[in-house]
């Protein structure tokens, strides 16, 4: 890393008279633009010649921490590998210079693969159909509600207006619900970090349309009565919703439509290892059991014979085209490579890696809930909590070590929360050293606490002011140029 480079803005580097850039001669004669359209005042952007921007950039594009540099500890949640093979196949120009407005007749191999994903997604959750076309794991969380709440509105139930969500959930289960126009009804887990189902029994009645569960939970807990919940959650009238961010450990084990979840969204970057970073891009498919197809929304992708072809006969509508076809491209090519029997691995490993990481902490690391976990666990904090070293200044000393910090603070059932997910792909090798670097942590707290409190020390950028960051953010060049007058 060039510090030097690296520790300016290009608005720094920036001298006038420079150029990076030359322009391919004129051959057709200038013609002003009129000053209607003319800006008052030339756009104020950096002039530096190529080699600095060329340096400048590469440098600032060290400091990028992805799972192709480094191991994530948040695994499926926020960075599951995605395999070179992937990008080799969405990247075919038979597939890539697609347009999503052609005849149906020129891209009949871009539709069979939306509709091998269709079936395979289906397959693997236990569900009759599925749409492809919302944009992300929220889109798709919402496209599912919408569907629940369609599904009673058609049958003329309209006093169902509450979606009830356990105090555990992921934020976005109350705010779709909450966007879908439905009030949020939360109901307590049990000590042991499960729904509790006697707090559960007093919320149904003929005004819930649906229950929302994720299994495992986001404590990484498998939900073992599930079938009890599903029979109260129907006997009163209501669906049950299955939010598939946590489907990853699922995989070869068992299926939500079996266990009697009637609508459900996957984020395919969780599971089926599609890029995901920065915002997208993004895929959340939705999945409806039998009976419930016809509030799919449109288009959809359908065969008949040897061809396929699409479909415009709902009224119901989440997006124009066909959904994200180069995330949905990786996705099917996961699930292609691996294969029937291998894809069936995919849970169980997840769920060993978790383990051994928890097992093999838990002894420095308070660990609030004994037992199996899943393909994730959670941490309270260190467990000597004299040093006064948090969460925070743990996650902060990994990235001293080269290593990306865990989601912290979530859930919120514990004050100190460390969620550690290291996913299938992950070798013994990877996580014994990521379990050396976090005991080395724990004993610096111990031993040197200031060392972890002051941490990061060698990250490009040290710890910042959050509440100053919060308050006062600086987001622009100018604001920079103006706080240093």
């Amino acid at each position: 890393m060039n510090s030097r480079l690296y520790g300016n803005l290009i608005f720094e580097l920036s001298r006038p008279g420079t150029r990076g850039y030359s322009l391919p001669r004129n051959h057709f004669g200038h013609h002003a633009l009129p000053d209607s359209q003319r800006r008052q005042h030339d756009a104020e952007l950096p002039e530096c010649d190529e080699l600095t921007v060329v340096r400048h950039y590469t440098n600032l594009s060290g400091n990028n921490f992805g799972v192709n540099n480094g191991f994530y500890p948040i695994g499926s949640c926020t960075m599951k590998y995605n395999p070179c093979i992937n990008e080799e196949i969405a990247n075919l120009p038979q597939f890539a210079n697609h347009h999503p407005a052609q005849s149906t007749d020129s891209c009949q191999g871009a539709l069979e693969v939306e509709y091998n994903l269709q079936q395979s997604l289906a397959e693997l959750t236990g569900l009759a159909d599925f749409t492809l076309n919302p944009f992300a794991g929220a889109h798709g969380e919402l496209t599912g509600l919408m569907i629940i709440s369609n599904y009673h509105q058609q049958r003329g139930d309209t006093k169902r207006k509450k979606v009830i969500v356990p105090d555990s959930a992921h934020g976005t289960n109350p705010a779709s619900a909450a966007v879908c126009g439905l009030e949020i009804v939360e109901v307590k887990s049990t000590a042991e970090g499960v729904v509790d189902v006697e707090d559960l029994k007093p919320l149904l009645g003929d005004d819930i349309a649906a229950m929302m569960m994720t299994n495992p939970n986001t404590l990484g807990l498998f939900e073992t009565k599930i079938p009890e919940i599903a029979k109260l959650v129907h006997d009163c009238g209501a669906l049950m919703y299955y939010d598939g961010a946590n489907l990853n450990p699922m995989l070869g084990a068992c299926r939500p439509g079996d266990m009697g979840f009637d609508v459900m969204h996957i984020n395919l970057h969780k599971t089926f290892s599609t890029p995901h970073g920065g915002g997208g891009p993004g895929s959340g498919p939705v999945g409806v059991r039998s009976g419930l197809e016809q509030y799919l929304p449109s288009p959809h992708v359908v065969k008949h014979g040897d061809k396929f072809t699409v479909t415009n006969d709902s009224h119901n509508h989440v997006g124009a085209w066909l959904g994200n076809f180069g995330v949905i491209l990786r996705a099917y090519t996961y699930i292609l490579t691996l294969g029937h029997e291998n894809v069936k691995m995919v849970g169980p490993l997840a769920t060993l890696n978790a383990n051994y990481i928890k097992e093999s902490l838990k002894d420095v690391y308070e660990l609030p809930i004994e037992g199996l976990c899943k393909h994730e666990f959670v941490f309270d904090g260190l467990k000597d909590k004299s040093t006064d070293v948090t969460t925070m200044d743990v996650a902060k000393r990994l990235l001293d070590y080269g290593y990306h910090a865990p989601t912290i603070y979530f859930p919120l059932l514990f004050h100190q929360a460390m969620m550690i997910e290291p996913t299938e792909n992950e070798s013994k090798q990877t996580i014994d050293s990521f379990i050396h670097v976090m005991r080395q942590i724990a004993q610096e707290a111990k031993e040197n606490p200031d060392v972890v409190k002051t941490a990061p020390h060698n990250a490009p950028i040290s710890r910042v002011d959050d509440v100053l960051a919060a308050k006062h953010p600086i987001l622009t060049y100018k604001q920079l140029v103006n706080d240093k007058d």
